[in-house]
């Protein structure tokens, strides 16, 4: 059942396209991170082009959504109206800057991270303008997007802490955003209060427990011990890399959770029901 009163669960996004969310924001939040953590060498290389495959692998589940594939150009038309074709001219501007940057053209880093950022930012704007779904229409879904981007990309680049220099300063930037993070999810769970369907709520709890044990408290954990001293040298790049992947993949099954069980429709929402000889 699709439409009627009660609330139903969307078909028009399948897992591929929260595939896009997730490959999409993560690839977009890591070629951000590397910029912001100033990562050069090879290791500017290898993590930009690893960006720029999760990003092209979203893209790619999206387009074989399409039924009509070649009907893909479609999205460049309505710039104006449409997040979505923003984010198809982001995408469009942020390859070749990207491999700029892989290249190790001088500035271009700054330049795949600022529109990394803007592909994410457009991500996010997408799914709160599906205004027919309680749980994506909610203000707070933007910015909850943009930030888990940035938490997912702080946390692929922790993985190759082995390869990098994991300074202080991109240790405490990683453990920022991880609490910016669960503090934003936890005022757009409250916003939503018990408005939506039983399903779409019990589905965004069981996504939160997992954000908040595993994506939030695992991570700082193991990025205060290292920062303490307490490991170092191999210990401490498995630790990172061990926080890195709790942060990224709890944020991936929230957003798998968020855009494939808890996109239900409102139903019929009638604030006054009539009564038969009372007028309104």
């Amino acid at each position: 059942m699709s439409h009627g009163p009660s609330p139903a669960q969307q078909t028009s996004w399948d897992a591929r396209a929260a595939a896009n969310f997730i490959c999409g924001g993560a690839g977009a939040g890591l070629i951000a991170f590397t910029a912001l953590a100033r990562v050069d060498g090879e290791a500017l290389t290898l993590l930009t082009l690893a960006g720029l495959g999760l990003v092209a692998a979203g893209l790619l589940c999206v387009w074989h959504e399409i039924g009509r594939p070649l009907r893909a150009l479609h999205v460049f038309f309505h710039p104006r109206t449409s997040w979505m074709s923003r984010e198809a001219f982001v995408a469009t501007l942020l390859f070749p800057a990207g491999l700029a940057a892989a290249a190790r053209v001088p500035g271009f880093a700054w330049v795949a991270g600022v529109l990394a950022l803007t592909f994410a930012v457009c991500q996010g704007r997408m799914l709160q303008s599906a205004r027919g779904i309680p749980a994506w229409r909610q203000p707070l879904v933007a910015p909850l997007l943009v930030v888990t981007a940035l938490v997912e990309g702080g946390g692929l680049l922790l993985v190759a802490s082995p390869w990098i220099r994991a300074s202080q300063a991109l240790l405490a930037s990683f453990a920022g955003l991880v609490l910016l993070r669960v503090i934003v999810w936890l005022a757009y769970r409250g916003a939503l209060g018990a408005t939506l369907a039983p399903r779409a709520l019990a589905a965004l709890d069981a996504a939160g427990r997992a954000l908040q044990l595993a994506g939030t408290f695992v991570p700082l954990l193991l990025v205060l011990l290292v920062a303490a001293g307490w490991s170092d040298g191999t210990a401490a790049s498995a630790a990172l890399a061990l926080a890195g992947i709790a942060a990224a993949a709890s944020g991936g099954y929230m957003k798998h959770a968020l855009i494939m069980r808890a996109g239900f429709t409102q139903g019929f929402a009638l604030a006054h029901l009539p009564v038969r000889g009372i007028g309104s």
